[in-house]
């Protein structure tokens, strides 16, 4: 399936996970050439930055800023996709090749979703679109009308042998009295996939309810409460938000448990690592604390040792406990012992997370970071030494999230033309606006009039849209080209001024 319509609109569903909606007065841009109106990312910098674009997925707004959105660190629109709720959006490797990929689809009220993730290419088409259906997985969702497909917005990565790595949600009925619920109770079972991107075939599946034993309900910090139970509204003991490749397995982020678990490709839990001192297989420091995590990562995994990343959210919608920061760790394997290496927080804007959230390594070589805050409308970069040199903010606080934020390189060439409006002001003056929604590598403008082929001006790309006066343009047919340097790169329709 081509996505090769980039206004094209679905029903959206405004919703923040389990945060409660405000009402967001945070100015938006328009375009004569574009039907976008995303929210003007406000970007402050403070010290030396990496190069990349800011990559978000923007909800709580109004809805034609919902939508998959890249930004320049200037705080100009680069691409806008259609409009739809959606998670994950960000650059990533696939069969030796850059693409972007992200999750699109419904979010439930209960914090969690159903949808497809999307794969494309630097022209923006759609290459592989991978999903999940019910079939032989007896799904159960909380709805009348089963899901087309059952992929969670929590997870979409791609691994380094070309699967994408998803999280899902089952609605399962099951004997909930060791929490003080009923026999007969429902609740979520939290799994994941690991699900062959060619041939949209499921090559790994796990389910936290199959593995009670190592992972008891006891054990979850989500308490029950009097309205939870139910196929409608089924209580959530594990949160499941992140899945990562390990050597012999996979490590998941399960929130409600504040921990980290290692499943080995035998589906057994080897170890617990908890953000709670005194709990888990691992004896933590004081700074490697942390609670209602979410996207664990891990890297330089050898039989010693791993260095682990996590954001720590420390917060819940209800209850607020200490500052959201973004933690890494070296785990020792031998000793089972968690040292922490940073502790990433902006002491001059100290932020509550309550949902949601992402921690990137954007480079080992300059160690800088970027942090999504998830519930909270900002995307942060710091550096190696741990102090923020970028803040890019799209919302009010509260009012507007994206499930995660990243600072991605990209080079994109779309496959559709660049648009043009003119607007003619006197007998021999006009008003002409170009953008090409996703382009990043031209960086100037020719405009021709079609008859004799003349070139009538030449200008600088400005932002995602550049508008130019002309004079002494008599009427007749028009077109633009957008170039690098003198190079072409893509040619609009032909508009008569």
């Amino acid at each position: 399936m081509l996505r090769s319509l980039p206004f094209a609109c679905s029903v959206l569903q405004l919703l923040l996970l389990a945060t409660p909606i405000a009402a967001d007065n945070f100015p938006y841009v328009g375009y004569r050439t574009a039907p976008f109106l995303p929210p003007q990312l406000k970007v402050t910098k403070t010290g030396p930055t990496d190069p990349g674009y800011i990559f978000v997925g923007p909800r709580g707004n109004q809805g034609m800023g919902t939508a998959a959105l890249i930004y320049d660190e200037d705080g100009q629109l680069v691409y806008e996709g259609p409009q739809e709720v959606t998670a994950n959006f960000r650059t990533q490797r696939l069969f030796n090749e850059e693409v972007i990929t992200f999750w699109a689809g419904d979010m439930t009220d209960l914090g969690f979703g159903y949808g497809t993730v999307h794969i494309l290419d630097n022209t923006y088409r759609e290459i592989y679109t991978v999903t999940l259906g019910g079939g032989d997985l007896n799904f159960v969702s909380p709805f009348a009308d089963a899901p087309a497909s059952y992929i969670d917005l929590h997870e979409s990565h791609v691994t380094e042998r070309n699967t994408l790595l998803v999280t899902a949600y089952n609605v399962t009925q099951h004997d909930l009295t060791v929490i003080g619920g009923a026999p007969d109770d429902y609740m979520l079972d939290g799994m994941f996939f690991e699900i062959d991107i060619a041939t949209n075939e499921i090559v790994y599946a796990w389910s936290a309810v199959e593995h009670l034993a190592e992972i008891p309900l006891e054990g979850s910090k989500q308490g029950l409460g009097p309205e939870y139970g139910t196929k409608e509204k089924p209580w959530d003991a594990y949160h499941i938000n992140s899945v990562e490749l390990m050597e012999d397995g996979y490590i998941i982020s399960l929130r409600h448990y504040w921990s980290g678990f290692y499943v080995h490709n035998n589906g057994t839990v080897m170890w617990r690592l908890s953000g709670e001192k005194n709990t888990g297989d691992f004896e933590i420091d004081d700074q490697a604390v942390f609670s209602w995590q979410h996207d664990i990562r891990v890297y330089n995994q050898t039989q010693e040792g791993l260095v682990l990343s996590l954001f720590n959210n420390a917060n819940t919608p209800t209850e607020t406990v200490a500052a959201t920061t973004g933690l890494s760790f070296y785990v020792d394997l031998a000793n089972h012992k968690v040292s922490t290496l940073r502790a990433l927080s902006d002491s001059s804007d100290v932020i509550h997370s309550v949902s949601q959230g992402s921690y990137q390594l954007l480079s080992p070589q300059s160690g800088h970071v970027v942090l999504g805050y998830g519930s909270i409308a900002r995307v942060k970069e710091y550096d190696a030494s741990g102090k923020a040199v970028m803040t890019a903010q799209f919302g009010e606080d509260n009012a507007v999230a994206s499930y995660r934020g990243f600072k991605c390189q990209w080079k994109a060439t779309p496959f559709w033309p660049p648009a043009v409006v003119a607007i003619r002001t006197t007998d021999e003056e006009a008003q002409v606006s170009m953008s090409w929604n996703g382009a990043t590598e031209y960086d100037n403008w020719a405009i021709y009039a079609v008859e004799g082929e003349k070139l009538v001006k030449s200008v600088k790309r400005e932002g995602f849209e550049t508008t130019v006066e002309l004079s002494g343009l008599r009427e007749g047919y028009v077109q633009v080209v957008a170039r690098q340097g003198n190079i072409p790169l893509g040619m609009s329709e032909v508009i008569y001024v």
